[in-house]
């Protein structure tokens, strides 16, 4: 069950910690109001990537015979996925998502609707989750109802662990965080992503020419 749980920690830092948007939003809210602000916001996006990873496990449970008779193909599949997807976030330009402060002042659990809905309206992660799902044997059918409960707490505690970091950094570094440390952090987690993604498709491809 622990193994689960951390597979879970895994895809939940995995999934929050590309810099777009609701990076973004983050990004300024603690610049401008304070590391709090920046969390709950983050927190925000946790609870709607918890509501994504939850609706892939329905998902995934409704394909299993497809997913357990394909599994070396899928993982490969995922593999590219994740790969693609770590390119477009090497690539990425912070400064596009980039929005002018705006000094409306708003209260905590405010901060926390928006970024849920900010992040919730985009559907397309849910192909995400299903690739990372699919790479780290997640919410497999032999899974108890426990295993699935630790995984997805381990979704949902990765997305926190994330936020509280990413906040915690910049507000301790904000007299001098700059766009130029964005595009920096951007290289780093796409590079990161596209190392383990590469890792996994060559292990899949070396599994399945043997299988």
């Amino acid at each position: 069950m622990l193994e689960q749980f951390y597979k879970g920690l895994i895809i939940g830092i995995l999934v929050s910690s590309p810099m777009g948007p609701i990076g973004m939003l983050c990004v300024q809210r603690t610049l401008a109001k304070g590391q709090l602000s920046g969390f709950v916001s983050g927190l925000g996006a946790a609870f709607s990537d918890l509501l994504y990873a939850i609706a892939t496990s329905l998902f995934m449970g409704l394909v299993v015979n497809f997913v357990e008779a394909h599994q070396r193909p899928l993982q490969i599949i995922g593999s590219i996925v994740i790969i693609v997807f770590g390119y477009f976030i090497f690539r990425s330009n912070p400064v596009k998502s980039l929005q002018p402060n705006q000094e409306v002042k708003q209260t905590l659990v405010q901060d926390i609707v928006t970024a849920f809905l900010l992040t919730f309206s985009n559907m397309l992660i849910v192909f995400l989750f299903i690739g990372l799902y699919a790479q780290f044997g997640f919410m497999l059918p032999e899974h108890s109802v426990r295993m699935t409960i630790a995984g997805l707490t381990g979704v949902f505690s990765g997305a926190i662990i994330w936020w509280l970091f990413i906040t915690f950094v910049i507000s301790l570094m904000r007299s001098w965080f700059n766009i130029r440390g964005l595009k920096i952090m951007n290289k780093i987690v796409g590079s990161v992503i596209i190392a383990l993604a590469f890792a996994g498709l060559i292990t899949s491809i070396w599994f399945f020419e043997q299988w």
